[in-house]
């Protein structure tokens, strides 16, 4: 359900954005919130729940997870407003939604890993990221239908899996370890945490849109003020952390080196790969399908069709890494499929504009191949070296992690492809006008933002068409008839804009192998293969011995 909401959201933000009567040009921002919002709250709950759950109850937090993105589902599907307000309205109601996702996402793992010998965890934690990856694949296509029908039906489809889901998990799931209702609960360390990291994220979401006259927000006080402010509560809580009987943020688990560096390469993985599916779409969507005759209207869903061999060699791969790593550890596994996701990076560092699609499918097949490789049996290895008490912690981290790491890369990600193309396409655009005899569009489009452009392509909307409608009567009349037909038509606007946007990702690529890379010799770091029940058995072996 989880996997498929986010797809189907990707997937229907044009027919979303179009129900409610929202102007990307003017309203950029609604969809930063409507994307990464999930995320953000994700990222700031998971350690906090994992914590509670082992307190509380694994089964029962997860069981009211499902109870709560199901409500939020149904307030998505009822939203009532019109324009902002419904804009509004939908951003707090996927913050609802993504409370409870991240219920489930706190203690799937933990309730796995507790379900399962530590031998069988790697499978049963690989299958479970297969059956995520074929609801990916279902929401891409479920979408697509969806969205063309009515837009609100694309947060209905949600609620009868919701109900189901918590109708069976309440009566299949069980606790397998009784909860320890002695430990108490780290108020002063989840407020701090939870503060941190919203700042931290909020100032990186707004990072990216424009400030001023400035094509991003970096330079902007209160980012700035964000982020260090963030930074200074993240020092202060690992400071409260050492301090408290107990903390909500295991940090002696990291004194586990196959958690640890477990830890440290999801976040490096993530930082190079969180924005990649994002960049992919926007690849497909702005330049790739329109020069191949794909309307802008019908974009979004063929771009998510085409990144089906992505999904693919994950699902491939995923449960049969998961299995291997049950025999051979974690190391070697997660390190080989790190090396093959730098390699793909810089493939796709060589790839023209106007690719082959074979050669983009197999590139991005082998990606999700290695991303497989590497995600079952890392899981797998931070799971089983964490003490089962804490289990609720170590899964919490875990998503914490990836949920922080992906939303720092696509702030990354934009960042670099909004500098580039700010700084090359007036050019571009003056002279891709003037040699059509129309400069006096020139002054217009020059002022186009960078992240307007980008996110008008994402929505499924021409740019160029939305620039000519808003055009002084007088300029929009001195330009020929036949001159608007060719900038309007589906070639024109990502043929200009390829060459500039291409090089802004190949330096984006690039940085995301370099990260991979930094990633696959952490993993390599990370020494044998730890499974707790395993090292408890044998210190009870020796002081018998002894």
């Amino acid at each position: 359900m989880g996997f498929m909401n986010s797809n189907i959201v990707l997937i229907s933000l044009p027919a979303i954005f179009r129900g409610i009567g929202i102007n990307p040009f003017n309203s950029f921002q609604y969809l930063l919130w409507i994307l990464f919002g999930y995320s953000i709250v994700s990222a700031v709950l998971v350690v906090n729940l994992g914590r509670i759950s082992d307190i509380f109850g694994r089964v029962r937090m997860y069981n009211l997870g499902f109870l709560i993105f199901t409500i939020a589902s149904i307030l998505l599907y009822l939203t009532p407003g019109k324009g902002d307000v419904a804009a509004l309205q939908l951003v707090i109601y996927r913050v609802i939604q993504a409370i409870g996702g991240a219920f489930l996402m706190a203690n799937s793992a933990a309730i796995l890993s507790e379900a399962f010998p530590p031998r069988q965890r790697g499978f049963a934690l690989g299958l479970n990221g297969v059956i995520g990856i074929f609801g990916g694949v279902a929401g891409i296509i479920i979408g697509g239908i969806l969205a063309s029908i009515y837009w609100r039906d694309v947060f209905l489809v949600n609620v009868p899996i919701g109900i189901l889901g918590t109708i069976w998990s309440m009566k299949s799931l069980k606790q397998l370890s009784k909860p320890d209702r002695n430990q108490r609960i780290d108020l002063p360390g989840n407020v701090i945490f939870a503060l941190s990291l919203i700042l931290i994220l909020i100032g990186i979401t707004y990072g990216i849109l424009p400030y001023g006259n400035q094509v991003t927000g970096w330079s902007n006080p209160y980012v700035i003020s964000s982020i260090v402010a963030g930074l200074a509560l993240l020092g202060g809580f690992l400071f409260i952390e050492t301090k408290v009987p107990d903390p909500m943020f295991r940090l002696e688990l990291f004194k586990i080196r196959a958690f640890s560096m477990a830890s440290f390469s999801i976040i490096l993985a993530q930082l190079a790969l969180g924005g990649l599916q994002l960049m992919l779409v926007l690849l497909l969507q702005a330049i790739w399908l329109p020069l191949h005759g794909y309307s802008y209207a019908v974009t979004p869903f063929w771009a998510g069709i085409y990144l089906l061999p992505l999904l693919a060699g994950f699902g491939v791969m995923g449960s049969i890494a998961g299995k291997l790593s049950d025999r051979y550890g974690a190391r070697t596994l997660s390190t080989i499929g790190l090396v093959i996701l730098g390699i793909g990076l810089l493939f796709l560092t060589t790839l023209s504009y106007n690719f082959n699609y074979v050669e983009f499918a197999t590139i991005i097949f082998l990606m999700g191949v290695g991303n497989g490789l590497f995600v079952s049996p890392n899981n797998a290895a931070l799971m089983n070296a964490a003490p089962p008490k804490h289990r609720g912690s170590a899964s919490g981290i875990r998503a914490m992690f990836t949920n922080v790491g992906s939303t720092l890369s696509i702030g990354v990600f934009f960042t670099i492809v909004i500098e580039v193309l700010y700084l090359l396409l007036p050019s571009t655009f003056s002279s891709a006008l003037t040699s059509l005899g129309a400069s006096q569009l020139a002054p217009y489009m020059e002022k186009i933002p960078p992240t307007a452009a980008i996110f008008a392509a994402f929505l499924g909307y021409n740019p160029v068409s939305a620039i000519i409608s808003q055009l002084p009567a007088n300029v929009a009349g001195s330009i020929p008839p036949s001159v608007i037909n060719v900038v309007t038509s589906n070639t024109w606007f990502p043929s200009v804009i390829a060459p500039s946007f291409m090089q802004a990702l190949r330096i984006a690529f690039l940085s995301a192998a370099i990260l991979s890379f930094a990633a696959a010799i952490t993993s390599a770091l990370r020494g044998k293969m730890v499974v707790y029940e395993e090292r408890m058995t044998e210190v009870k072996e020796q002081k018998r011995t002894n």
